[in-house]
């Protein structure tokens, strides 16, 4: 039987709009040249230039590769792109802070029925979440879940840059799996990104269900030329058919069991 659902998280659950997105690089920014400025460092075109560079770098030499890295690294990349010495700790933990908690500062918006869905598949399964970050670390993702009401509901969370690599990889669902406590095949998979969601899961022996969400944000996964035909086991366009879904590929698991 079906035990466990489990969800991607950005446009699946929550998403950005491009005005929030803008937001975001401004809260950045501000707060990356207020800090450089303190130091003795004001040269603002140059920040703005390094600050793209390390989304480049880090496509370049991880997410590309399904590996990911601790933000941390992501701010040495950046003095690096600034052709400046490492700080100090206190100075290179403040650059981390304003890099990391953009996100907080303003929320991103809850993908429609979010919230509805999410409590009521918890009042029948056991509830996990895995997400690839980006330039939003786990730690400033756990606080962004608890303002918008969602992380009481999950009983694992795994992030990317934690994990150490990154969705299709088998280990990122692994770490779920053993938390969660039951099989592959007892969960059912729920994202937006066929390669990285539906092949990624169903390449572990899971169920995975393709939302394809009315709008989307920006906070879309550029597609790798993987040369694969992906067949999700269900696709819904809107969060309200996840339960009905899920209840069918459950009859499809107990089918399988008796044949």
């Amino acid at each position: 039987m079906i035990r466990a659902v489990a969800f991607d998280l950005w446009e699946t659950l929550i998403t950005n709009t491009p005005e929030v997105s803008q937001e975001h690089t401004r809260f950045r920014l501000e707060r990356l040249n207020a800090i450089l400025r303190d130091r003795g460092f004001a040269a603002t075109d140059r920040v703005e230039a390094a600050y793209r560079r390390v989304w480049h770098r880090c496509q370049e030499l991880y997410w590309s590769l399904d590996k990911d890295i601790p933000c941390r690294t992501q701010i040495d990349h950046f003095v690096e792109a600034l052709e400046l010495r490492p700080f100090d700790e206190a100075t290179m933990e403040a650059l981390e802070n304003a890099y990391a908690s953009a996100a907080i500062e303003a929320l991103p918006s809850l993908v429609e029925g979010a919230v509805d869905v999410v409590r009521e598949l918890a009042g029948h399964y056991r509830l996990g979440l895995i997400s690839n970050t980006g330039r939003t670390p786990g730690y400033a993702l756990r606080t962004i879940l608890d303002r918008l009401e969602l992380s009481q509901f999950f009983e694992a969370m795994v992030f990317s840059n934690e994990h150490g690599e990154c969705k299709p990889q088998r280990s990122i669902f692994e770490s779920l799996r053993n938390s969660l406590g039951v099989r592959f095949d007892e969960i059912v998979f729920v994202g937006d990104n066929l390669y990285v969601d539906v092949h990624g899961a169903q390449q572990c022996g899971m169920k995975a269900v393709h939302f394809v969400p009315a709008i989307r944000g920006d906070a879309v996964a550029p597609v790798p030329d993987h040369g694969l035909t992906i067949e999700p086991d269900a696709t819904v366009v809107a969060l309200a058919q996840l339960p009905e879904a899920i209840a069918a590929a459950d009859r499809q698991f107990h089918f399988s069991a008796r044949s």
